[in-house]
């Protein structure tokens, strides 16, 4: 199994490129499945989830090409409506061809989703609307099947914004009867990346990006080209490697706008921060300030970023206090935190951070994808040398992120199980 081994205490320097988001590329190319057509989508990031996704895509009998950051899908005949346990397991996202598939062929059978262990994350939001919409949803063997004629128009109230939930939804109403109206649905940029698509391809989506998303169906959808939008997790992700390694680092190719809760977050920390276009400096060389900060959903702060903050907070002066709501199993990076000299106590839904703690290199473990994250960030900051077990997390999520980190200057490596302990620049 890899692990990660980083040499710490190196301030950053330099441009990375961020890559396409991985949150947008899933729901895309589940809806590709919603229709014949050539699909051509580009800025695809390289990780395991899209590279999973198209495994699914295949299984079900769609024609998947992928080379790089491009794939070709052409979905015209489907030889199988089962997503199975061997994939779904290893990707909540998987869910999502639940509703391309029941609204196009009438049925679908998807394993209950697996993914990251960080709190309970039901499916009966996506089950409770489409069966307002007119399917016959069941739980059988740990499968939900679903049947339906075909779908009808009808008025959904999501009773919290659910961005899985919302894109399921979203797809499945594009091609049902009459017209379907989703109050309380989740705002994220992906989503709204998702409903262009979706729109190039004939539908008839208004209000993505609002509380209240209104699609009046359509026959059907023909096949388009789409460049995914850039991954905004990983944008915050790499700003916080600079500003916890007291680095001046240039994000290229991202979306700042997408971004805005983040942001104030860290000029409050004391960050100094130069936002373009597409394009954001920063330099981190004045001291940092310990900040409060409460994960909500979009536009509040993503929860997504809420491990890699608490890692900056170990070097900003005084105490913050972190509070998760979104998710109620998401402090599990804490403990390996402490095991690197953080001094942070749990409180509930809260994270209460002391610092600045001077974090010392040593073994640690990851639980789940934004937690890898977070090690990964602590141990650039770290005095001597910190190991990360467990990186296939991190590999669902981020491309590339050695050779980025080292292309700032990072003295960062991969790992085999059994390899030399000691990192390559």
């Amino acid at each position: 199994m890899d692990r990660i081994v980083i040499t710490g205490g190196i301030p950053l320097h330099g441009e990375v490129e961020i890559s396409g988001a991985k949150n947008a590329a899933l729901p895309i190319l589940a809806s590709t499945i919603l229709s014949g057509g050539e699909c051509v989508i580009t800025n695809l990031p390289r990780v395991v989830d899209v590279l999973t996704m198209g495994k699914l895509l295949g299984i079900l009998g769609a024609k998947v090409q992928h080379e790089g950051n491009r794939a070709v899908i052409d979905a015209g005949t489907i030889s199988s409506t089962q997503a199975p346990y061997d994939l779904v397991k290893t990707m909540r996202a998987s869910v999502l061809v639940l509703g391309p598939l029941l609204a196009r062929w009438g049925e679908a059978t998807v394993s209950m989703p697996g993914g990251c262990a960080i709190g309970s994350r039901p499916v009966n939001l996506h089950l409770a609307g489409l069966a307002k919409m007119g399917a016959e949803v069941s739980m059988e063997h740990g499968y939900i099947r679903a049947k339906a004629k075909r779908l009808r128009g009808a008025q959904i109230y999501c009773d919290t914004p659910t961005v899985t939930g919302t894109e399921n939804l979203m797809m499945a109403a594009s091609l049902a009867e009459g017209t379907t109206v989703i109050e309380n649905a989740a705002k994220e940029p992906e989503i709204v990346d998702l409903a262009n698509f979706l729109v190039k391809r004939g539908a008839r989506i208004v209000g993505a990006g609002t509380d209240v998303i209104t699609i009046e169906g359509v026959r059907e959808l023909h096949g388009s080209d789409h460049d995914v939008i850039p991954d905004r997790i990983e944008t915050g992700t790499y700003l916080v490697a600079g500003a916890i390694t007291r680095g001046a680092v240039t994000l290229n190719r991202c979306r700042p706008n997408h971004l805005d809760a983040l942001l104030m977050k860290l000029r409050e920390a004391g960050v100094e921060l130069k936002v373009e276009q597409d394009r954001i400096h920063l330099n981190a060389a004045s001291r940092l300030k310990g900040i409060d900060i409460r994960t909500l959903p979009y536009p509040g702060f993503p929860t997504d970023m809420q491990a890699q903050m608490v890692a900056l907070m170990t070097a900003a002066e005084g105490t913050s206090v972190i509070t998760e709501t979104v998710f109620e199993s998401r402090f599990m990076h804490v403990e390996e935190l402490r095991r690197m000299g953080a001094e942070i106590k749990i409180e509930g839904t809260r994270a209460v951070v002391t610092g600045p703690t001077k974090l010392t290199g040593a073994p640690v473990m990851a639980s789940d994808l934004r937690a890898s994250a977070g090690l990964v960030l602590a141990g650039l900051a770290a005095e001597g040398t910190t190991e990360i077990l467990r990186v296939y997390h991190l590999d669902r999520g981020y491309e590339r992120m050695e050779e980025k980190l080292r292309g700032l200057g990072a003295t960062i490596a991969r790992q085999k199980e059994g390899a030399a302990q000691a990192g390559t620049r």
